[in-house]
């Protein structure tokens, strides 16, 4: 029983540094652009340095 003294807070803490860490990424502008970083694979490596 004298665990749960320990493991409750530590898994609060814990959880709120994963939802400050989320909120301080959407608040950068991490998630604007989730399409191009997928796309830019695709493209030629010379057709970038054309450009």
């Amino acid at each position: 029983m004298n665990i749960l003294f320990l493991m409750i807070p530590m898994a609060l803490l814990l959880g709120v540094g994963f939802v400050s860490a989320f909120l301080w990424a959407t608040s950068k502008g991490q998630f604007d652009d989730l399409e191009t970083p997928a796309h830019r694979i695709l493209k030629d490596e010379n057709e970038r340095n054309k450009s």
